[in-house]
């Protein structure tokens, strides 16, 4: 999201971490804006009962773990990287700096705080009160309107059947059988193990 250039400018270090190491945990004060270089985090919640609740996937070019920044409090979730991951990190000081200097940046970073805000009060309305069917097409129809994917055109969802169970609260043998429903009933396409709408 943020220009590598400017955020090497403001102070950003470079750090690497492997499959299946923890950035930061719940609780823990949030000190960094961190932006994606390569690689893919998970962020996610234990439940009391030990289960994964997954509060979003973040790839190249996202950033993540903003909204306590602004709040001076703790990340509400913990983060693991799904696979080798580079990451850029900026202190909070130097990144509330770089946003009071750049408000272009500053305008683009509320607009993707409100825009998650939104999914997530999306989100909740529809795993509390809807069928798989809906949850998943409305996960889909929503990560196809952010990538600014054409409504008339097929989007392919890069997520696994588990990240789609991560993001909807379902079983991943739901997922399956849901999503084959829905290509039966023309709602999706499968190609090559791909889902398309």
């Amino acid at each position: 999201m943020i220009d590598e250039d400017l955020l090497n400018e403001f102070g950003a270090v470079e750090i690497k971490i492997g499959k299946g190491v923890h950035l930061f945990h719940e609780k823990q004060k949030a000190a960094h804006y961190f932006q994606i270089k390569f690689g893919k985090i998970k962020m996610f919640n234990l439940t009391a009962d030990g289960k994964i609740f997954t509060q979003g996937f973040f790839e190249a070019g996202g950033s993540f773990g903003e909204p306590p920044l602004f709040t001076d409090s703790n990340y509400p979730a913990c983060t693991i990287a799904e696979e080798d991951t580079t990451l850029l990190k900026l202190s909070k000081s130097r990144f509330f700096k770089l946003l009071k200097e750049n408000p272009d940046i500053h305008f683009e970073i509320t607009r993707m705080l409100a825009t998650r805000l939104l999914y997530k009060s999306m989100q909740l309305k529809v795993i509390s009160s809807f069928k798989p069917e809906h949850r998943i097409l409305s996960l889909i129809d929503y990560l196809k309107k952010e990538e600014g994917i054409p409504e008339s055109q097929k989007f392919g969802v890069s997520l696994t059947r588990q990240h789609i169970a991560d993001l909807t609260g379902l079983r991943v043998e739901t997922v399956i059988r849901t999503v084959k429903t829905l290509e039966k009933d023309g709602s999706l396409k499968i190609i090559g193990h791909k889902i398309y709408r």
